[in-house]
């Protein structure tokens, strides 16, 4: 299982390489922490976000490894988004970021 930090770093590579976000996300990893994506800046940090993803680390890795569709995922309640409008219109980049992490 990747850990906290590994996801941290595969995520930040990922943003470091690819046009930034024009939005802050924050995933929420439901008490196993927090990874905050702002421009090319990726902490750990719990601060404000644009966009909140609430998802597990496990579920993350499924997700990005397309284990777990997100429909089903967001159905049952295994995945949460603090705005699903701004979620549909950053959606192919939260999936590579997704695929990153896995």
């Amino acid at each position: 299982m990747a850990t906290l930090e590994q996801l941290t770093e595969k995520i930040a590579a990922a943003v470091a390489v690819s046009d930034p976000l024009p939005h802050v996300v924050k995933l929420d990893l439901k008490g196993a922490g927090f990874i905050h994506i702002d421009g090319v800046n990726v902490s750990n940090e719990d601060a404000p976000a644009d966009l909140i993803v609430t998802v597990s680390l496990d579920d993350l890795v499924a997700l990005g490894r397309r284990q777990l569709d997100p429909a089903t995922a967001l159905m049952r309640r295994r995945l949460r988004m603090s705005d699903m409008g701004l979620a549909m219109s950053l959606q192919s980049k939260i999936q590579a970021l997704f695929a990153q992490a896995a």
